[in-house]
């Protein structure tokens, strides 16, 4: 018994040990270094996109700190408060989504802001976090999988919002933050019924919304994509320049700041929605492969802290920031190589903005905060 007493604190000795710094800040270091590499990545092609304009790299560079910011003060909370907090947020946002309805600011045709005197905001994009954390807190508080009924009442909060916006008309978000909150609905675990169900009614409201939704500009983006030679020096002149850059870099590239169709300006909007193209044509394919790579990567370790998640709320969350992730990707580059209609959504984390930037790493955040509680909790 001596001997047993005599050697208890050495074993309990690293069961008690402190945690590391990471662990103290709330920061989960795999999913931090990937962000950091992708975010100097993102420099790197944004130099060379934006005309070789270090103004243009600086200014990009406050965003990603602020973004940063927001990202650690996010982790910092727990995810049972983030619970409580989300359907005031969900509230917040639909209310500001009908101050722009009654009072919003327009530009280029569209009623998307709000004027704050110092500054606008789009609160659109507030909903893009508040549609899947309260999808998240009303499942997470039900028995799963969840009851028709449910599955309803999710639906009416995703629409609500969703409607607001495409009114504004901005369909590209709208259907961003409709596939953010199905993605929760999906993770609750509902059966394939319903998503085949689901497909099958959306095949059918294809023909309604093309007569009686979608917009005269938004329909000739989806018959351009169709046959972008029909107008080359028009509509169809951004996915034909596009096209050309993307196969003119073949597997080298022609290296840093020598691509032809962004340096001379062929290309439109070379450093946000098509700056896939200006990568591919001076990295070529294997410098495509490397950002896909290192996306792979961090889908993978999302993925990983959702299935570690010690609530139903952070699992669904965090499943569902990941798949809308994902779809930011999937568009992103369908449209520049000419797959998918354009609709403005930048390539996450590497298109030069600001307010995109804040809202993707703020969706970190939140995975850090769910990967947080499960340390805590198995420590």
């Amino acid at each position: 018994m001596a001997e047993y007493v005599r050697q208890m604190p050495d074993a309990i000795g690293p069961l008690t040990r402190p945690p590391g710094l990471a662990r103290q800040l709330h920061i989960d270091l795999p999913l931090l270094v990937l962000l950091l590499g992708l975010t100097a990545y993102g420099l790197l092609v944004l130099y060379s996109a934006s005309g070789q304009s270090m103004d243009a790299v600086v200014r990009q560079g406050r965003y990603f700190v602020l973004a940063y910011v927001v990202m650690f003060v996010l982790a910092q909370f727990s995810p049972v408060r983030l619970s409580r907090w989300s359907p005031w947020g969900y509230l917040l946002g639909v209310t500001m989504l009908l101050g722009v309805a009654f009072f919003g600011v327009g530009a280029k045709g569209a009623q998307r802001w709000l004027d704050l005197g110092l500054f606008r905001f789009q609160p659109s994009e507030i909903m893009k976090l508040a549609v899947p954390m309260t999808v998240a807190w009303y499942l997470g508080n039900r028995i799963l999988p969840p009851s028709p009924k449910y599955i309803a009442a999710c639906l009416l909060m995703i629409a609500v919002p969703c409607g607001l916006i495409i009114r504004q008309p901005d369909l590209g978000t709208s259907l961003l933050i409709a596939a953010s909150g199905l993605f929760g609905v999906f993770m609750a675990g509902i059966g394939w019924r319903f998503i085949f169900g689901s497909a099958l009614v959306a095949v059918l409201s294809a023909w309604p919304a093309w007569m009686f939704v979608l917009q005269d500009y938004q329909k000739q983006r989806i018959l351009t994509l169709l046959n972008p030679e029909s107008d080359k020096l028009g509509a169809g002149w951004n996915i034909i320049q596009s096209k050309t850059a993307i196969g003119s870099g073949g597997w080298t590239g022609k290296g840093w700041g020598q691509g032809t169709q962004s340096q001379l300006d062929f290309l439109p909007e070379s450093h946000t929605d098509f700056i896939i193209a200006v990568l591919a044509e001076e990295f070529g394919l294997r410098g495509v492969l490397g950002l896909l790579f290192l996306y792979l990567l961090i889908l993978l370790r999302a993925f990983w802290i959702g299935m570690q998640a010690q609530s139903s709320y952070g699992r669904i969350l965090c499943g569902s920031i990941t798949l809308t992730f994902f779809v930011y990707i999937f568009v992103n580059m369908g449209m520049v190589a000419g797959l998918l209609p354009v609709v403005g959504v930048p390539l996450p984390l590497v298109s030069a903005g600001g307010t995109s930037v804040v809202t993707l790493m703020a969706g970190f955040g939140l995975l850090m905060a769910v990967s947080t509680e499960k340390r805590v909790v198995g420590q």
